[in-house]
């Protein structure tokens, strides 16, 4: 053989080889977050971490986010394919301005909402914050739902002073009696704890949904161009995904360490411990008797009646089926 001949199949096998690899490439899926990493994001760094996504062909990048409008806003510019949203903020969307954008999976079938107090406070149901000064946030969904909460467990509204202030200020102001009452994520718990206990102080936790207010929250949101172009795409990250669920709150310790692993600044240890508080959302009465990550129609039904009552919409002015798509759930 002559060296211009061995040049050639040297070529030829480099080529061939070349796409070998290209057509065995993996899938790129963007991923969208609602908000800052932190372990009440594990899943999606345990994806990573645990070699789920790269089971199923999947090279998955994250981007940060700043709430669930900037997230469903990403999907249906195109910067992302996938991610996370409070399903109460894309049944809103929908109905307001049809985005298309559907939710597939259910992560918190209970929503976060909750009342903190200082124990020993005498506040220990909605009922006692009644003629109390509650401090909030002005810019969490919460304050939508507030005097929903307060009429269910008929505590009237007039009575109570709401003050709205900075997110950072919310725990200092309750440690140090400026507010009786504070309002905020149950995923923000262990944050809270850690400042209660350096000023020598214990936290009460109320969740909303223990006191009537019941709803799906989180959940895993795709543009429907990502469902239409790649439905193989998209089937194959929801079944990684849910794996990664399972993996999550079986072992909080590692999921921790895996979030820490992607995003160093996340304290591993802390990044734990909020996966260990935020079990409840995730894990109930509500996922073991419908399904994780399912839809249940007469529950999403009451999502929407609730969401529609706090935005003072038309409850029949839009049915919330068109905000989901369960045909990417995984096989049980």
């Amino acid at each position: 053989m002559t060296i211009k001949a061995k040049r050639l199949r040297a070529l030829t096998f480099a080529a061939l080889a070349l796409g070998a690899s290209l057509s065995h490439a993996a899938d790129k899926v963007t991923f969208q977050l609602d908000w800052l990493p932190g372990g009440d994001k594990a899943p999606i760094y345990v994806g990573l971490e645990q070699g789920y996504f790269a089971d199923e062909d999947l090279d998955v990048t994250i981007a940060s986010g700043r709430g669930s409008t900037d997230a469903i806003t990403k999907l249906v510019t195109g910067q992302a394919d996938v991610g996370l949203s409070d399903l109460v903020s894309l049944l809103v969307a929908r109905a307001q301005d049809d985005v298309p954008v559907k939710g597939i999976y259910s992560v918190f079938s209970e929503a976060p909402h909750a009342f903190f107090t200082v124990k020993g406070s005498g506040i220990d149901s909605v009922k006692d914050v009644a003629n109390k000064t509650i401090a909030t946030s002005p810019f969490t969904s919460s304050n939508l739902f507030l005097p929903l909460l307060l009429d269910v467990n008929h505590v009237d509204e007039g009575s109570i002073k709401l003050v709205k202030t900075d997110p950072g200020a919310l725990n200092p102001m309750l440690l140090t009696g400026r507010t009786d009452v504070v309002i905020s994520w149950v995923t923000d718990t262990e944050k809270y704890r850690a400042m209660a206990k350096q000023a020598g102080k214990e936290l009460n936790v109320m969740p909303w949904y223990d006191a009537g207010l019941a709803f799906y929250s989180t959940s895993v949101i795709a543009s429907e161009s990502f469902l239409k172009e790649r439905p193989d795409v998209a089937r194959r990250f929801v079944k990684a995904y849910a794996k990664a669920i399972q993996y999550t709150w079986a072992h909080p310790d590692e999921s921790g360490q895996d979030v820490h692993n992607v995003v160093p600044e996340v304290d591993a240890e802390t990044a734990a411990a909020t996966i260990r508080s935020i079990r409840p959302l995730v894990y109930n009465n509500v996922s073991k008797a419908q399904g994780m990550g399912a839809f249940n129609p007469k529950r999403l039904g009451t999502t929407w009646e609730w969401t529609a009552k706090a935005q003072h919409i038309a409850v029949d002015s839009f049915d919330p089926e068109m905000a989901v798509d369960r045909s990417f759930m995984p096989e049980s």
